[in-house]
């Protein structure tokens, strides 16, 4: 047996329970206020059609009616049958630029939150998906191998600072190489995505061109995400140990970061069905993106599973309650004399 509404059960705390002592309390309230007016064995001569036993036995009714009421409200449900559920979806991992360029606050409250928030935004949306995160800046981790466990992808997305990265720099051909080698699946050439959010500033020579048309060749399509702004470009901000906030300088100059929309353009053409997002300094839905590019996409079976589906009863209590309700009218509370 399991309920589905467990939050329900409250009511019983805060409705039933405390009418049992309101009862008791009444009843013990009218009894002194009789006793005053008269002697028991006179109460009974004055008054032979009281009964107070059917009053209790009525106030007992009604409270289990209500009881019964909450239990239905808890969805109970039982006679468990075993389901096989064959899953489809596809396997995405995320690419996300962990470099100090990310800081910039051209998008607010910069380009690294931004795309958190974002990715965070994918995971109220995605459905049977796999999904992995790789994050990079001169050299890429892996932070969250392909799971369908997302509660375990948004732990490993909190956690995802601009120190994930061991070395400087937005190598994004290193960073795809790495979902191809490390990540994807290699017996299935077919169903797989890469995300790409970054700004493409600085690639340190990776062929980010180059590694996409390997991962093309194995089928792999790149949905490339830019952020920042391509034109002017934005200040990088840094903090030292007091908090006071200056921007990055290189050789006595402040260091100006931007998108590089070029680069982005030819990774996303050079796999198939692969596209370039130009955020740039503007707002985006990765949800939507997902919904539209991804979750639309052809789909492959997964691992099916088996599921245990409990027959919901919340009629039976609602019956009972019912039931109770109309005996408790039927009965009067004097005595036939």
């Amino acid at each position: 047996m399991q309920f589905k509404q467990y939050d329900a059960f409250y009511a019983l705390f805060l409705l039933v329970f405390p009418v049992i002592p309101v009862y008791v309390w009444h009843f013990w309230r009218k009894r002194k206020v009789l006793n005053r007016l008269a002697e028991a064995n006179l109460l009974t001569t004055i008054n032979p059609a009281a009964a107070v036993s059917r009053q209790v036995f009525k106030a007992v009714l009604l409270t289990i009616a209500f009881a019964a009421i909450v239990i239905a409200l808890t969805r109970p449900a039982w006679n468990p049958t075993p389901r096989e559920v064959k899953r489809k979806g596809r396997d995405v991992v995320i690419l996300l630029d962990t470099s100090r360029s990310m800081l910039a606050e051209d998008i607010k409250p910069n380009r690294l939150e931004r795309a958190k928030l974002a990715i965070g935004d994918l995971m109220e949306t995605i459905r049977g998906d796999r999904i992995g995160i790789i994050t990079f800046a001169g050299s890429a981790s892996v932070k969250c191998p392909l799971t369908q466990d997302y509660p375990f992808v948004r732990m490993a997305l909190d956690q995802i600072t601009t120190e994930s990265a061991p070395r400087g720099g937005t190598n994004v051909g290193d960073a795809i190489r790495k979902a191809v080698d490390d990540v994807f699946d290699e017996q299935v050439k077919e169903y797989k995505d890469i995300i790409l959010i970054t700004d493409c500033d600085d690639q340190a020579e990776s062929f980010p061109v180059q590694a996409a048309e390997k991962a093309g060749q194995k089928g792999i399509r790149i949905l490339a995400v830019g952020l920042g702004n391509p034109d002017e470009g934005a200040r990088i901000p840094i903090k030292d140990a007091a908090g006071t906030k200056t921007f990055l300088k290189y050789q006595g100059q402040e260091v100006w970061t931007k998108l590089d929309e070029e680069t982005l353009r030819q990774v996303a053409v050079a796999t198939p069905t692969g596209a370039y997002i130009p955020v740039r300094t503007g707002t985006f839905d990765l949800g939507q993106i997902y919904s539209d590019l991804v979750y639309s996409a052809q789909r492959r079976e997964l691992e099916s599973t088996t599921i245990l589906e409990y027959d919901e009863k919340f009629q039976v209590f609602l019956a009972l309650a019912l039931l109770l309700i109309v005996i408790e009218e039927c009965i009067s509370e004097r005595k036939k004399i």
